[in-house]
């Protein structure tokens, strides 16, 4: 990803392959992601999306290339080095990755009690949730437990949990897949919300073109509450398509809707559902 202005880069991915056996998930992948920007990762299934994402969290190692979060190469990073990195951002995985056991505030709490590094006091911890619970409009359900909620539901107390840590880097892999339409585009409007009232980094992979439009061209407007369109200004959004493990397209969204690639085309289009 080139350089478009001269804040500090967040995430940096450089030649970076993963291989699972014989399989090739990642192949020489190369992006970089910078405070207050957007990059949408759209790809069909099985074409290393959320590698990507488990790889750009230190989760999987790469075989080659290096991976950089906020200027530290992870792999030579120790592991209570990589979890101090990992207190600065914040991730939710396609499914929202709740404990079935806990409840909502006990989910939504538990970066702040296990991350150490965070040094969050424990009087502080509701608050927080709390706080973080109303950003995603479910400040009543803190004594819920997830089955009681809607998938949506769900899905949002998922970004509550993401966002508590107050990151600045953010990850979403698939967080509006299996939802209807107005669900889905609830989710994205808490996204863009996150991104424009607290300037963080957004690294998102979806199969739908729609979640990349609307990050592309709307903005939160933090007086009246509500997404607007940003009028043609830039957002700094880029966009990738991952084929079979390597970047086949990188860009804007007018290079993207003019990509003469049938494979590339087919992202560029908003899905019937």
């Amino acid at each position: 990803m080139s350089e478009r202005n001269g804040t500090e880069t967040l995430l940096r991915l450089d030649h970076v392959t993963v291989r699972f056996g014989e399989t090739v998930a990642l192949d020489d992948v190369s992006l970089s992601l910078r405070r207050g920007e957007t990059c949408v990762i759209q790809g069909a299934a099985g074409s290393g999306k959320t590698t990507l994402m488990k790889t750009a969290l230190g989760l999987i190692k790469p075989d080659e290339g290096h991976v950089y979060l906020f200027g530290v190469d992870t792999l030579t990073a120790r592991e209570t080095e990589l979890n101090e990195l990992r207190s600065h951002m914040g991730i939710l995985f396609q499914e929202g990755g709740l404990f079935d056991s806990m409840t909502i505030e006990e989910n939504v709490g538990y970066p702040l009690v296990n991350m150490k590094s965070l040094k969050c006091p424990p009087g502080e911890v509701l608050a927080r949730v709390q706080q973080a619970l109303d950003f995603v409009e479910l400040g009543h359900t803190l004594e819920k437990v997830p089955s009681e909620l809607s998938g949506g539901m769900r899905r949002r107390v998922g970004i509550a949990r993401a966002v508590v840590t107050r990151p600045s880097l953010l990850l979403y892999d698939s967080p509006t897949a299996g939802l209807d339409p107005i669900t889905a585009n609830t989710i994205m409007a808490l996204i863009a919300k996150e991104r424009d009232t607290r300037g963080t980094a957004t690294a998102l992979a979806t199969h739908r073109y729609q979640d990349g439009f609307l990050l592309a061209n709307y903005r939160y407007n933090a007086h009246t509450e509500r997404l607007e369109d940003a009028g043609g200004k830039n957002l700094h959004t880029m966009f990738i398509v991952l084929g079979e493990g390597r970047i086949v397209f990188e860009g804007t969204q007018q290079e993207l809707e003019t990509s003469p690639d049938p494979y590339v085309s087919k992202f560029a289009k908003p899905l019937k559902e």
